[in-house]
């Protein structure tokens, strides 16, 4: 799974490490507030919804500042930006810890949220711009393992913590752990130089697009449909990352140290997920495996949330949901990055990964809001197939880019098939 590491160049492998790194360190911070929910409805007293209010507020916050952060790495760097962005959400983490009260906690979410999604904004398009073309799908698929490591890691924290400090206190050093990914900002400064394409680019005087340039008649309706297609994938995710230990508290009768295990076992699928949807996108194609991903969830959906299923047989099939779920994310990036030229395309992949982030950003908050007329577990159900439904649709008219290559011409046909300038290829439908 990892051999082809060795072939990559020292740049590509240091540039590799860094994002893995980066988004290792993003998912840490960003999980630690699933975990604290419980937490802060017992000393704050505070409503499901204003549970849901929490959860998404940092979504849609993110969505704001992943197209800003995209737009951004297209003027001045993707590296600077990246610095940029790891330092802002790390800082407002380490604030998470000292709020008072929900409001404090709120305007402190939100502007958390603001780094979190621009740092996957410039990274994405950092990876995929240093990694060559055979390798890209697994790199995109490598880093975005990441995300199941940091999960991990806050949970083996959240665990340890809360078993030795008393809660009233252990949530707040949770949150003051999450200054640990500012030391990633050294890093990237000394090691990590700007992709070639990006300085060729610059240094070719190419005028700088426009923020609006994603809404063009050439990308138009490519655009909306890879953003209902990122709805569907990033509304499924948050409905677990948000909701699932507090179902798995309150409605299944779960401990902490339960519910650290059952939430171990769905970021263990993750992992493996990540790292499969990576070789199947650059074995079969992009699309497929969206496909094989989709459906998958939406199966094991049934199985783990709608079936009456004891807590033994939960464990397990938790592991094949978060297999599926979150195998869409390995070759999402390589592919966002394969439909925009250089010029935009950390506008365009940065705007259409974070309407999904933004737009799926809400399913938590009407969660929050039916739970209180119905089971929590048949309020994600819901919404879980509202978002699976989301990324069928759309793939049944997104074009492939498996064999594609990056695009660096500012020239575009319809549905996004952008040739490129120098050895043109028939895009695959």
């Amino acid at each position: 799974m990892i051999r082809w590491m060795k072939d990559l160049t020292p740049r590509e492998r240091t540039t590799l490490r860094a994002c893995f790194a980066g988004w290792t360190l993003d998912a840490l911070d960003v999980q630690l507030f699933s975990f604290v929910i419980p937490t802060l409805i017992a000393v704050w007293g505070i409503s499901k919804q204003q549970v849901g209010l929490l959860g998404t507020v940092a979504l849609v916050t993110s969505a704001i500042g992943g197209w800003i952060a995209g737009v951004m790495a297209d003027r001045f760097g993707r590296v600077r930006v990246l610095q940029v962005t790891i330092g802002w959400y790390a800082a407002f983490t380490f604030l998470c810890g000292f709020a008072q009260n929900f409001e404090q906690f709120l305007v402190f979410r939100a502007l958390q949220g603001i780094g979190f999604g621009g740092e996957w904004a410039a990274g994405s398009v950092l990876i995929a711009e240093v990694i060559r073309d055979k390798y890209r799908g697994r790199a995109g698929g490598f880093v975005q393992s990441g995300w199941a490591v940091g999960w991990g890691i806050a949970a083996v924290i959240y665990t340890a913590l809360f078993s030795l400090v008393p809660e009233g206190q252990a949530w707040h050093w949770l949150f003051w752990i999450g200054i640990a990914p500012a030391a990633l900002v050294f890093f990237l400064r000394r090691h990590v130089d700007e992709p070639e394409v990006f300085a060729k680019n610059k240094a070719k005087g190419q005028k700088v697009e426009s923020i609006l340039a994603v809404f063009r008649p050439d990308f138009l309706w490519t655009t909306i449909k890879l953003s209902i297609f990122t709805t569907g994938c990033q509304g499924a995710t948050y409905i677990y990352q948000v909701w699932l230990p507090t179902y798995l508290r309150t409605e299944r009768g779960l401990s902490v140290i339960g519910t650290g295990g059952f939430t171990v076992a769905l970021i263990a699928g993750a992992f493996a997920g990540f790292l499969i949807g990576a070789h199947l996108g650059d074995a079969v194609g992009r699309r497929k495996t969206f496909f094989v991903s989709t459906i998958g969830a939406a199966l094991m959906l049934v199985v783990y949330l709608v079936l009456p299923i004891s807590n033994t047989a939960m464990l397990p099939s938790g592991f094949f949901l978060g297999m599926f779920t979150y195998m869409v994310f390995a070759p999402l990036g390589p592919y966002l990055s394969e439909i925009y030229p250089t010029a935009i395309r950390g506008s365009g992949q940065g705007f259409c990964y974070n309407v999904g982030r933004g737009v799926g950003a809400l399913f938590p908050l009407l969660i929050g809001t039916l739970a209180s007329q119905m089971p929590l577990g048949k309020s994600i159900a819901i919404f879980g197939f509202i978002a699976y439904g989301c990324m069928f649709l759309a793939l049944c008219v997104l074009p492939e880019t498996k064999g594609r290559g990056l695009q660096d011409s500012e020239t575009a046909g319809h549905d996004g098939k952008v040739l490129p300038s120098k050895t043109p290829l028939t895009p695959r439908a």
